[in-house]
């Protein structure tokens, strides 16, 4: 198994280009099973999620060319099978994103129960009631869930109990194929929601209002294959704004290939915090000549603060000069990752779904687990202060999401390495 090693106390300096969107690739792969033949993404990211969706649309008999190492041409011309299977399924909860565009292609998808990072419950109820509006019938056993469409989907108001990103996009998906309007209310406003339906309006769909609480979805007999290309990752960029505000040199370093406007409440919160963060046309240019002041956070759907930034901010908040409280609204076991740094020396206690969080002077390096994907990349960005090493397991949780993570941390200065480690279980 690998490691990922950190030597802390090296100044980070220079630029860092993020990747392609994880959360809107792995949609829009899914949104390419709408319209038979060749649909070409560009920008896409090269980590394990995207992987594991295309082996998703290969089973179901989809052929994917890969271009070059960041897009993809994948052809659902032959596509003839509507099963996500749960081998796949089971590693990545994204697969049941084909649920929507096959019910709106085919009338019917069977799709095993979710899976992907252990933050707790994953209902998909809302996805199943807002599908049943559009007159879905679903039956499930065994683990799996099927759907139909016996009497082909029909447009209606369907108001979601909670601005879910998975029941947005999925209800968007079959929306598009079906007859007469189709109206959510309480919709996600997520940027990789307004990514989708862009790219599901190239492809001939009739959508307005993505990025706001109600998108109205004009159904259309069919759609056409397009090029499009991915948005930039906002999580992957605020976790490097995390690491330069922790361990940038005087120059500070700086953040491109996303949209600042996709993380404003993050980067308020930072400037909250003392930290400088430039705006400019790329992305942002962060440093920091302070120290770092305490602030409270709570995690909320878009435009609030988003639970995937959690982590990360609790690795500048633990050494905040006061006290802090995070409060995470979003996944109940998102706080595993509060033991890892406590590891390192943080003074955090957990009660409910509040952090109460107590400045530490500094972090010292230990032996940590990666809890999930953004706290295994947290707990690596402490590394780069703390005193000594840090070296971070589990880290398949991390190339989930990250491409080239190790590689683009040492391009800004940073001391880190990929270490093949036997098991000791082996031993």
């Amino acid at each position: 198994m690998d490691i990922i090693r950190v030597e802390g106390g090296h100044a980070l300096a220079g630029a860092v280009h993020v990747s392609g969107a994880k959360n809107s690739a792995l949609k829009l792969m899914a949104a390419t099973l709408l319209a038979p033949g060749v649909t070409t993404l560009t920008n896409v990211p090269n980590i394990s999620d995207v992987h594991v969706m295309g082996k998703v649309l290969k089973r179901m008999g989809a052929t994917i060319e890969v271009v070059d190492e960041h897009s993809l041409a994948i052809d659902t011309s032959a596509v003839d099978s509507w099963e996500a299977p749960y081998e796949l399924v089971a590693k990545m909860r994204a697969s049941t994103a084909v649920m929507g565009p096959l019910l709106g292609r085919f009338g019917c998808a069977k799709i095993a129960m979710p899976g992907g990072c252990n933050l707790g419950a994953r209902k998909i109820d809302m996805h199943i009631l807002g599908l049943e509006a559009l007159g879905v019938e679903f039956d499930t056993d065994h683990g799996y869930i099927h759907a139909s469409a016996p009497q082909g989907l029909s447009g209606t108001t369907v108001t979601l109990e909670f601005a879910s990103v998975g029941a947005t996009e999925n209800l968007i998906m079959a929306s598009v194929r079906a007859e007469g309007t189709t109206v959510i209310d309480n919709a996600a406003r997520e940027p990789e929601i307004v990514d989708l339906a862009n790219m599901l309006n190239e492809m001939g769909a009739r959508i307005t209002g993505a990025g706001t609480p109600v998108v109205q979805i004009e159904g259309v007999d069919e759609l056409h294959p397009v090029t499009h290309r991915v948005i930039g990752d906002r999580i992957e960029a605020g976790t490097f704004i995390v690491a330069g505000a922790l361990a940038a040199g005087p120059e500070g370093i700086e953040v491109t290939g996303f949209s600042p406007a996709h993380l404003g409440m993050v980067l308020k919160k930072f400037e909250l915090m003392g930290i400088d963060v430039e705006r400019t046309d790329e992305g942002v240019r962060v440093h920091r000549a302070r120290g770092i002041r305490p602030v409270d956070i709570q995690t909320l759907p878009f435009p609030g603060f988003p639970t995937d930034m959690q982590a990360q901010a609790m690795v500048l908040s633990a050494l905040a000069e006061g006290s802090s409280v995070i409060t995470e609204n979003i996944f109940e076991n998102r706080f595993m990752f509060a033991s890892e740094l406590v590891r390192m020396g943080a003074d955090i206690r957990i009660e409910g779904h509040h952090a109460m969080i107590h400045g530490v002077d500094g972090y010292s390096g230990a032996q940590v687990t990666s809890p999930d994907l953004r706290g295994g990349a947290a707990l690596a960005v402490a590394g780069l202060i703390a005193e000594g090493y840090t070296e971070v397991s589990a880290i398949h949780h991390i190339d989930r999401g990250y491409e080239h993570f190790v590689e683009k941390l040492c391009a800004l200065g940073a001391h880190v390495e990929r270490v093949a480690v036997p098991d000791p279980i082996d031993d």
